[in-house]
């Protein structure tokens, strides 16, 4: 069966599929992939148990949507982030202050990410990681030029950029809006603490001339 059956375009679908989408993200969330059933999702969007095929070929169809989502949102958002900045110590900046952010802000999809892995079938599974690599290997990429460009003391720039990415899964599992540091303040304090551990020395936002 596809994820959507042939001829099945039923009104306001896509506005559909976004709520079937947002129910099975709160549920996996809340409650676990494996704990969570069609009959729950259908019930938080208010339809009929049968009219989720009109959208989805199973419950994996909704993981994946979610994993694969996330990760195409956070390459976009990377990418974005290092076109609107010149140099290689500005666009490692605006790499870190990306990922910080976007794993504060969509917290709960991270979790899923990172925990329900998994659950996805061999194929499923590949697509995420390939995606998850390439974003990875863009920073990696950033850590590896500021090194050969003169800005950075880099030991490993594997482990580093592992160091890097880290952070980000961390801030999802303890920030909150009301918290006592702003996201701006706990991004700039990152920045520095990132920068300085790639042997980078001067505060976020300066710059100097590379050796």
């Amino acid at each position: 069966m596809s994820e959507r059956r042939r001829g099945a375009n039923p009104p306001n679908g896509a506005k559909t599929a976004k709520a079937i989408r947002e129910a099975a993200a709160e549920l996996f969330f809340r409650h676990g992939y494996e704990a969570t059933t069609l009959r729950q999702v259908a019930a938080k969007v208010g339809i009929q148990v049968g009219s989720l095929y009109n959208h989805i070929s199973g419950k994996e169809t909704l993981l994946r949507w979610i994993m694969v989502g996330i990760m195409e949102d956070l390459l976009a958002a990377q990418q974005e982030a290092i076109a609107g900045q010149t140099g290689t110590l500005n666009q490692l900046r605006a790499a870190i202050d990306c990922h910080i952010r976007f794993h504060a802000a969509r917290a709960r999809d991270v979790f899923i990410g990172n925990s329900e892995l998994r659950s996805l079938s061999p194929p499923n599974r590949r697509q995420v990681i390939e995606l998850r690599d390439r974003y990875e290997a863009t920073l990696r990429e950033l850590v590896e030029r500021a090194a050969a460009e003169g800005w950075a003391d880099v030991v490993d720039p594997q482990l580093q950029t592992f160091a890097i990415l880290a952070i980000g899964v961390h801030v999802s599992t303890w920030y909150r809006p009301k918290g006592p540091l702003t996201l701006d303040e706990i991004v700039e304090k990152y920045t520095v603490i990132v920068l300085r551990q790639l042997g980078v020395q001067e505060p976020a936002g300066s710059l100097r001339t590379p050796n």
